[in-house]
């Protein structure tokens, strides 16, 4: 079964034929959605930020782009429930200290009901679980990083996620109650044009299949896995831009010359900066 207005969003995935609602569909669901759909902020950097209603995600993902947590999350809730599934929208904090909490509404995660267990459910995470993760307290391994799931401390509902330690942010923290996209609009406004916003002073793609984690961050292409990390820094447009379409899979037909210098120049200077920075640490 292919829903209507879906069919291009499950193209993208790769779905041909999602199934009735389980586990196991779900879990291929995110799957595809983490390897196809890269978390990303191109449209951010170039001063054009994307609306998060995930009618218009859902169209873009169909034509080769991406989004952050906004828009990751939110169309694929929607696409979710297209398909019969039960989905509830959190709202998260995704903090960068080991100690920090806090639902503060930075991020939107997903919880989804099937099969009669709840799910943790998170595709906008950038470097989170390949897979969704069972709603209840444990230590759980997916391929070589391991994801810890506790309940909160503060809220009788919410839930605390605890990403692998090489990962780029340590801890997740959401509320239980339920919310809508409406909830996110101020948020999604101030991450994606406040001057100190990290969405639009630094960029960053990432991607993440069963083996490891593809990230671009600036000019420094990084690949996590197994094997551990393997860095390279990208000296050139042509290598920057080639690795946009060919490791993270992003469409870039509506990204013309005058985009593409605008984001090599503002790539370029965050890049320097940060050379500078660490040569005086």
């Amino acid at each position: 079964m292919i829903v209507k207005g879906f069919e291009g969003y499950l193209a993208r995935l790769g779905v041909t034929d999602p199934g009735a609602p389980s586990a196991e569909a779900l879990s291929a669901l995110q799957r595809a959605h983490l390897e196809r759909v890269p978390y990303d902020n191109i449209d951010i950097q170039l001063g054009r930020p994307p609306g998060i209603e995930p009618e218009l995600s859902a169209r873009r993902f169909a034509a080769g782009r991406g989004g952050y947590c906004f828009h990751l999350n939110g169309g694929f809730a929607a696409l979710l429930e297209a398909l019969g599934y039960d989905v509830t929208r959190h709202a998260g904090g995704v903090h960068h200290e080991p100690d920090g909490r806090g639902a503060g509404g930075n991020h939107l995660t997903l919880t989804v009901r099937v099969g009669g267990e709840a799910w943790f459910v998170d595709a906008g995470l950038g470097d989170g679980p390949y897979e969704p993760l069972p709603l209840r307290a444990g230590t759980y391994r997916q391929g070589p990083f391991t994801y810890r799931m506790e309940p909160s401390a503060t809220d009788p509902d919410g839930w605390i996620f605890h990403n692998d330690p090489g990962s780029s942010f340590p801890v997740m923290e959401f509320a239980g109650r339920p919310v809508s996209m409406a909830d996110f609009a101020d948020e999604h406004l101030r991450l994606s044009t406040a001057p100190d916003s990290p969405f639009l002073n630094a960029f960053a793609a990432l991607r993440r299949d069963a083996k490891g984690i593809d990230l671009l961050r600036g000019r420094v292409l990084t690949r996590i896995d197994a094997a551990g990390r393997a860095e390279r820094t990208l000296d050139t447009p042509q290598e920057w831009f080639t690795a946009l379409t060919d490791v993270f899979g992003r469409n870039l037909d509506g990204i013309d010359a005058d985009d593409r210098s605008l984001l090599w120049d503002r790539v370029t200077r965050a890049h320097e900066k940060w050379l500078a920075d660490r040569s005086r640490s």
